[in-house]
């Protein structure tokens, strides 16, 4: 896959684009809002809203949904390819933050904490241990897991003052 964003997906060269690994993100209107609130200099933002299936966005020029095929991670593949230094990475996957920001792309998670470099390698280890204590689980107990707290108001606001704090430092 070509690393640039195909014409119909590509936003003016001074923009800032937010990737959004969209399948499970909790706050798609959020991010939308507030990408709004950019859309002229200094910060010209557009938004490529990444998944496997079809869903519905803003009719907008700078919001773009993007379908990849149904192959496994072909969306994770679409948006590490096409991150870099302009682009904003909204995601949860600790893998593909990892690509993110190797790629050189600030990566923010659902709630608003930020990936960055001090924090990738804890997280990908926590990721492996926590793989492996489910993957040694049997039976009832082993099957129901805890999986992650539920997205709460706190977690929506915060990841809107994270996201408008991240394209403010990106002017």
């Amino acid at each position: 896959m070509d690393s640039a964003l195909p014409p119909e997906f590509a936003p003016e060269p001074d923009a800032v684009t937010i990737l959004v690994d969209a399948d499970a993100c909790p706050v798609k209107e959020e991010i939308y809002r507030v990408a709004a609130r950019h859309k002229a200099p200094p910060l010209d933002v557009h938004v490529r809203v990444v998944s496997n299936s079809p869903f519905r966005v803003p009719v907008s020029e700078r919001v773009k949904r993007v379908v990849v095929g149904d192959g496994f991670d072909a969306a994770d593949d679409w948006i590490a390819e096409n991150a870099g230094p302009r682009t904003v990475v909204i995601t949860a996957d600790i893998l593909l933050a990892e690509r993110c920001l190797k790629a050189g792309a600030v990566v923010l998670r659902h709630d608003g904490k930020p990936f960055d470099a001090a924090s990738i390698g804890s997280a990908i280890a926590t990721r492996a241990i926590m793989e492996d204590l489910r993957a040694g689980m049997d039976g009832p107990l082993g099957a129901a897991g805890g999986g992650p707290p539920p997205f709460s108001k706190a977690d929506r606001s915060r990841f809107l003052q994270a996201l408008d704090r991240v394209l403010v430092g990106m002017r």
